[in-house]
């Protein structure tokens, strides 16, 4: 019987050990940087976002946004703060949003959180010396593919959750090891776990999506990652592409989870990436 592409677990032996490290060096960060913890953007009690501030923050810094992974029905931001190493190196504000999760929430939902985080950081940002016109976002894995619409709308867009989309003014999205293409996820081993409708993967996927003109998006992945993180980050560059700039770039030896710690090292290529972008 065939693996599961989308079941990363399978093509990562020690997967419990990556994750574990990533949690430990999240507790690293809470340590050592000032953390203002649960700042809500909404009612819902996970509708909260975390700042991490770089010691004596300069007037006008940089804000930035990242959104957690777990394919949408699993996952903290308690556990991902190590993001914010790199955008406190660049002296910017990080922001760690967590959301609802599926199959409780539906998709459409969710895709609403992550805007209005986006939004309510924008909006706070002169409160801690942010500049709001120095708004960047990242997303891992789920998060990507929620990253990706705060510079889209979906072909059912304007439904209850967000009548008319209110979209907050991004400079430039990274966004790592994404799903863009919805199709497969109803049939595969998240059936039950995620639950997600085949009309929600119809609706919420960034290849079949408008995406804004203005923004950089810089798009990237594992070199050992499965084939459909590989093939729908070179259609999502193909797609942005004439929106204002796209980046693919492709990470060597890394998979679905040690590129996340990547991303967190103000050292590694991909984490300087994030500095870079931060910075402006």
């Amino acid at each position: 019987m065939a693996k599961d592409l989308y079941r990363n677990r399978d093509f990562i032996p020690d997967f419990d050990a990556i994750m574990a490290e990533t949690a430990a060096r999240s507790r690293e960060m809470t340590a050592r940087a000032e953390l203002r913890a649960d700042i809500a953007y909404g009612p819902s009690p996970r509708e909260r976002m975390d700042l991490l501030l770089p010691p004596d923050p300069a007037r006008g810094a940089p804000i930035h946004l990242f959104l957690h992974g777990g394919y949408w029905r699993a996952g903290s931001k308690e556990d991902h703060r190590l993001v914010a190493a790199p955008v406190l190196a660049a002296g910017g504000i990080a922001a760690i949003a967590t959301y609802d999760l599926m199959p409780v929430t539906r998709l459409g939902r969710i895709v609403a959180q992550a805007r209005a985080a986006a939004r309510h950081l924008v909006a706070i940002a002169p409160e801690f010396g942010g500049d709001p016109a120095r708004f960047t976002a990242s997303g891992h894995s789920a998060g990507a593919h929620l990253a990706s619409y705060l510079a889209a709308t979906g072909p059912e867009d304007t439904g209850p959750e967000e009548p008319t989309p209110d979209l907050a003014p991004v400079s430039g999205l990274l966004l790592v090891s994404g799903i863009y293409d919805l199709s497969g996820i109803p049939g595969s081993f998240l059936k039950d776990e995620a639950g997600m409708l085949a009309e929600e993967a119809r609706a919420w996927s960034p290849l079949t999506s408008a995406q804004t003109s203005g923004p950089l998006r810089i798009i990237t992945r594992g070199e050992n990652e499965t084939a459909p993180f590989q093939d729908q980050a070179e259609s999502m560059a193909q797609l942005v592409a004439g929106k204002g700039g796209a980046e693919l770039r492709r990470e060597q030896g890394l998979n679905h989870l040690t590129i996340v710690l990547a991303l967190a090292d103000p050292l590694h290529p991909l984490g300087r990436r994030l500095a870079d972008l931060v910075a402006g």
